[in-house]
């Protein structure tokens, strides 16, 4: 307060703010008034001039002249006008500058505002002394410009100013200049510039800081709260601190601004604890209308605050990458039981150090039991809220730096098709974000990959793969179909399982060590360039400790391919990936480390480190007489192995080029005939015409021994068939043209009559709403080309016509398909399709997923699977018996009983009950596999792959395919052998055909598409008798092993063992369980099923195709490549003819009759069998025999001759 002149000049600051608003409001209005008036006269104005008749075109062009000058003067106001809008809005970087600076000088004057309050409301300052007042003063400069511009940019003046930032600058604005005016400064109301605040969120929506409506609303609430409350205590502050004008302001209290502030807040709450209170009566009745505002403010606004906070994403923040540390994304269906299985196998003990993060990204919080598991992985697992369709969420988990985004699906969905729409979706949402990103995506049914095809960015060359959960889950069971139990063992090959020991001799020890066994892939050492395939593989099986079963093999034109136990004509590469079978990644770390000169002389493998030596490059000479020396078990110097020619030879071969690998087809004969001419202990100076078996040194090369039963017109024959089309395009799987449904369908008299044997039969349930399980999948496999035709199994579907209608599209051009209609639980059409007599029953369903119940998904698989082992048949049915499939070691006579492969294996039809036909069994709940067998004692908790019916690989969830996820992620090279393996040779090249026709094209035979038959398959070794049957009794499994790849390149990798066969007692129980990749001394017994990988056998399918006869009697064998039976060791021979042509006279006139042929294939649908009888226990016959893939075993060598 001025002390000198001793009066308050508040007034004179009042009264500037009051005249600029008044005054610019009534000029304002003023103007409204007179152009309304202008506008009204000019109007009437207007109507009196115009009159009818002449002097209408010099009226009409003085008005055009005032149009014009009127738009002249619009246009240039118009321009003026937008140039302010330009200056003031946030659309140029000019505008938002501007618009950022007039905030946080409102802000700096703000604080300003606060300082002063300190002092006396009104006191005297001198300008060219107090530095407060010069900038406050700048500032105003400032906001008066920004004012005129704002009033040039507005469209209606008289809104404009009553605007709440307008009324702020006329209260702000004049007393700052009448305070340079006066030399004296009134506190007044400068505390208005508290409701610029109110912009805040505006702001910074301006500068891209605020981008989500929860962010937005939030700020907004907060800015108003906080404005309002600032800006009433500064009321408060200056009424109190002022007094009431007319008590001549003797009424006033010192309070400061901040007890100001704390007074509004607890009388917005109404707490109002009375410790500071209003006495003026200004105060007291701005605080009574206060209340009202306020606590309504107060009681709607802080909850609502406290809800949006409350409720911001707890994993709404972004992924901070770690130098070092690669991480992946996984997203789609996320769930406790898909994460907790995923994490439980990527995060294996078995696998190396995994130096790599998992960000999980889904756009539904976890539940509380998905966060605990989430927290018990902390150091390695992390989630966020988001979807991957919005590219703001991608940024935040930052999927441009991501090693791989995996894409999980949800494999119970009720709609197949709508789910991978989703996961596609997904896919283009990130390679539309992320072209490099690799993806790991699962799908759920076949014809959708094709969809991923047509995304540009999708490359699987580059690592982007799709894991079909329906092509994989089918083919698993279709290789069981071939060798049962063969499911169980890829399941567990490819999922990572921790070792459980057990003491005691049960059958669950042995197979819990085959379950510890996972794939892996490491590069071969060095010391393995130039030896062939098979040599590799006994080195490491024996020396290492390791089971490798296959290559990725790179061709003289660098292409890469799997090949799966090549044959000798493959010598391994520098650098060349092995795909081995081990406990863990740090064993098969040996095979890289292996060096013969360091390592040739440890027994111990574990032994085997990295040693410092210099490797140096063998020569040719060298490298081959290595491999002549692991072949025959000598040292390298001392081995007289190779010849002296071979030796001449390999030295000029070393002089003329180097070494090199040859490539899988090259006929080439200078290399071929060195590595024919390796010896070996067991067979000496053979040959092979296929792979690497070898034949005697007493064969001519130009005689061929057949079958004495060889018809004439064999090279007609095979003439005729370069011009018919029997294979796809693709030469992969066997094709037939398009065959209508109605030729393919049975009635059950027809299906009686036909005497099915050695098929496959597959009940399925469905209907026309049903969701398609892609029945293409498990066909394929079984009409893989590299099986002779009439290797091929015959295939019955039984289940509703309707549903099968709409897969035979995908079927119809597959040989030996037909189908019964009916109802797999139906025993009339069981026994119509001789099912007691069947190679393979698989029981599928395609109405699991649309049961909301777990336990009542499977009710259909499960009552039919009990259905049929509850079966009684005669065994007078059986009056079809069959040769189990086998094969004779070179050398020995064929014709001789003791050394045939079939000696002693005759099919025997004793299965009188259904719980022996072999059967595997689809689930969709795990836990429904202990209904399965009711002889078992599994607990319902117990997992998948312990349980007895799953061991037996009689029954198989798509849940062990999730673990190909990770398996997939540390090496693709895994999915590729997978799935050539059960696919029967699927290709990325095939899927593009089928994407394209959504069908299978036949293509005429050439030497390419042929060269393509030539690949491994599954078989089933049987050792009751045979080539190895001194091994089966008591023998071990690593002579074996070795026997079975020196003589025939055969590749064993498993058993399949009874149950109860480690009591050594006989036992009534028929079960077989897996043991994968037994140790090398493991023992052996004559009930055991060995699993292999055998070679293509080109010889085969000649002499089964003359052996061939036109019956639909025998659609299908019981031994798909038994060799015929010479004549002098088959004394019951004419008979079994005569009965064969009863036979067939029978069924052809019934054929003619009902003018049906379900087979309208080619001639040879079928052979004429062979019995051979043999005097064996009854009761270890039936152990044997009940499972008919005995019979899958390795066809008969054909043997090439030498000329002497």
């Amino acid at each position: 307060m001025d002390a000198l002149q001793g009066q308050r000049m508040w007034w004179a600051f009042l009264a500037s703010s009051m005249v600029t608003f008044f005054g610019g409001l009534f000029i304002i209005l003023l103007w409204r008034t007179l152009k309304y008036l202008w506008t009204v006269c000019c109007h009437c104005k207007g109507k009196k001039k115009v009159k009818p008749g002449g002097g209408g075109g010099g009226q009409r062009a003085v008005g055009q002249r005032e149009a014009e000058a009127v738009v002249s003067e619009v246009g240039w106001m118009t321009s003026v006008k937008d140039w302010a809008g330009v200056m003031i809005s946030a659309q140029t970087l000019t505008g938002r500058v501007l618009v950022v600076l007039v905030f946080a000088l409102s802000i700096g004057a703000l604080v300003i505002y606060f300082t002063d309050s300190s002092k006396p409301i009104e006191s005297c300052q001198h300008f060219d002394k107090d530095y407060w007042l010069q900038i406050d003063m700048a500032f105003n400069v400032f906001f008066l410009l920004y004012f005129g511009l704002r009033f040039i940019a507005a469209n209606d003046k008289l809104w404009f100013w009553l605007e709440v930032n307008s009324v702020v600058d006329f209260f702000t604005v004049p007393p700052v200049f009448v305070s340079v005016y006066l030399n004296r400064s009134w506190l007044g109301l400068r505390f208005l510039r508290a409701l610029r605040l109110i912009q805040f969120s505006e702001i910074l929506q301006f500068l891209n800081i605020l981008k989500t409506s929860n962010s937005i609303k939030l700020v907004n609430l907060c800015s108003i709260f906080i404005s309002t409350w600032l800006t009433a205590a500064g009321f408060i502050h200056l009424v109190e601190n002022s007094g009431d004008p007319w008590e001549n302001f003797q009424n006033s209290q010192p309070l400061s601004y901040w007890e100001c502030v704390y007074l509004l807040m607890v009388t917005m709450s109404t707490v109002g604890y009375g410790d500071v209170c209003a006495k003026t009566t200004l105060g007291r009745l701005f605080m009574v209308f206060f209340i009202l505002g306020g606590l309504a403010m107060f009681a709607s606004y802080v909850p609502e605050i406290i809800e949006l906070i409350g409720n911001r994403k707890k994993y709404g923040g972004s992924y901070s990458a770690v130098n070092g540390r690669k991480h992946i994304v996984v997203c789609g269906h996320i769930t406790l039981e898909s994460v907790s299985n995923f994490l439980k196998d990527f995060l294996h003990k078995d696998r190396d150090d995994v130096n790599v993060e998992i960000v999980f990204l889904h756009n539904i919080s976890p539940n509380l039991e998905l966060e605990a598991l989430f927290k018990r992985h902390f150091t390695q697992v992390e989630f966020y809220q988001g979807s991957v369709l919005n590219p703001h969420d991608l940024a935040r988990v930052k999927i441009e730096s991501a090693d791989a985004c995996l894409i999980l699906a949800n494999k119970y969905c009720a709609d197949p098709d709508a789910e991978d729409a989703s996961n596609i979706m997904r896919v283009i949402s990130i390679k539309n974000y992320h072209p490099k990103i690799r993806i790991i995506t699962q799908m759920l049914q076949y014809h959708n990959k094709a969809h991923l095809l047509n995304i540009p960015s999708w490359n699987w060359k580059e690592g982007d793969d799709a894991i079909c959960l329906a092509e994989l889950k089918l083919g698993f069971i279709a290789q069981s179909c071939l060798a049962q139990g063969l499911s169980t063992m890829l399941a567990n090959l490819f999922s990572m399982r921790s070792y459980i020991k057990i003491e005691e001799d049960t059958w669950q020890k042995y197979y819990l060590e085959g379950v510890a066994n996972e794939m892996y892939t490491e590069y071969l050492s060095s010391a393995f360039v130039g030896l062939s395939f098979p040599t590799i593989c006994e080195l490491c099986y024996v020396k290492l400790k390791l089971l490798l079963i296959a290559i990725e093999y790179k061709s003289d034109q660098r292409e890469c391919s799997t090949l799966i136990n090549p044959g000798n004509h493959v010598k391994m590469q520098e650098g060349t990936l092995g795909f081995f079978i081990a406990s863990d990644a740090k064993e098969v770390k040996r095979a890289l480390f292996y060096c013969k000169a360091c390592h040739d002389d440890i027994t111990d493998p574990k032994r085997i480190k990295k040693c410092g030596c210099k490797r140096t490059k063998k020569s040719a000479y060298k490298r081959m007489r290595l491999a002549c020396c692991v072949a025959c078990g000598g040292a390298e110097h001392g081995c007289s192995c190779m010849s002296d020619s071979v030796a001449s030879n390999t030295e000029v071969l070393h002089r003329g080029f180097p070494f090199s690998p040859v490539s899988l087809y090259d006929n080439t004969t200078t290399l071929r005939s060195l590595e024919e001419e390796q010896q070996s202990a067991l067979s000496p100076k053979k040959k092979q015409r296929n792979g690497g078996m070898r034949t005697s040194p007493t064969c001519s090369p130009k005689i061929i021994r057949h079958d004495p039963l060889l018809v004439p017109g064999h090279d007609q024959m095979e003439t005729m068939d370069e011009n018919i089309k029997k294979y796809d395009s693709t030469g992969m799987f066997h094709w037939c043209p398009s065959k209508d449904i109605e030729k393919v369908m049975l009635t059950r008299s027809e299906a009686a009559m036909t005497v099915l044997s050695g098929h496959v039969v597959v009940c399925i349930f469905g209907d026309v709403k049903s969701a398609l399980i892609g029945l293409r999948n498990l066909v394929m496999p079984l009409r893989a080309s590299n099986f002779h035709y009439h290797e091929l199994k015959p295939i019955v579907f039984v289940g509703s016509l309707e549903y099968l209608k709409r897969e035979w599209e995908t079927l119809h051009n597959f040989p030996k398909v037909s189908i019964l209609p009916g109802t797999p639980l139906s025993r009339a059409d069981l026994r119509a399709v001789n099912i007691n007599l069947c190679d393979m029953c698989v029981i599928l369903s395609a109405n699991q997923n649309n049961i909301d119940d777990a336990s009542l998904q499977d009710k259909e698989c499960i009552l039919a699977s009990l259905n049929i082992k509850s079966m009684q048949f005669d065994d007078s049915i059986g009056l079809l018996q069959a040769n189990s499939q086998g094969f004779t070691p070179p050398g020995m006579d064929r014709s001789s009983p003791e050394n045939s492969p079939v000696h002693g294996l005759v099919r025997q039809v004793s299965i009188t009950t259904g719980a022996n036909i072999p059967i595997i069994t689809e689930l969709v709940n795990d836990s429904n596999v202990q209904f399965l067998d009711q002889d078992d004692d599994d607990d319902p908790d117990t997992e998948l792959y312990l349980t007895q019916p799953f061991a037996c690989g009689t029954a198989f969830a798509v849940s062990v395919l999730d673990s190909l996820m990770s398996a997939t992620y540390f090496n693709d090279n895994i999915l590729t052998l997978i799935r050539t393996l059960v696919t029967g040779g699927a290709t990325p090249e095939l899927e593009g055909l089928l994407a394209e026709e959504n069908a299978l094209r036949g293509g005429y035979s050439t030497p390419q598409t042929l060269a393509n038959r030539d690949r491994c398959r599954v078989a089933q070794l049987a050792l009751y008798d045979g080539p190895f049957a001194d091994l089966g009794d008591g023998g071990c499994y690593g002579d074996l092993f070795c026997k079975a790849l020196k003589t025939y390149n055969m590749l064993c990798f498993g058993i399949y063992r009874l149950r109860d066969a480690h009591l050594g007692a006989p036992s009534q129980c028929t079960k077989r369980y897996v043991i994968t990749n037994p140790p090398y001394n493991f023992e052996l017994v004559p009930t055991d099923l060995i699993f292999c990988l055998m070679q293509f056998d080109h010889n085969a399918g000649q002499t089964r195709t003359n052996l061939s006869s036109h019956s639909t009697f025998c659609p299908s064998k019981k031994s798909p490549s038994a060799h015929s039976i010479p004549s002098s060791a088959r004394p019951g021979r004419s008979r079994s003819r005569d009965l064969r042509d009863k036979q067939k006279r029978t069924v052809n006139d019934v054929n003619h009759s009902a003018d049906k042929n379900w087979y309208t294939d080619e001639p040879e649908n079928c052979f004429p069998r062979n019995t051979q009888s043999k005097h064996t226990s009854t009761h270890t016959a039936n152990q044997i025999n009940q499972f008919k893939s005995t019979s899958n075993i390795i066809q008969p060598i054909r043997e090439v001759e030498e000329e002497p």
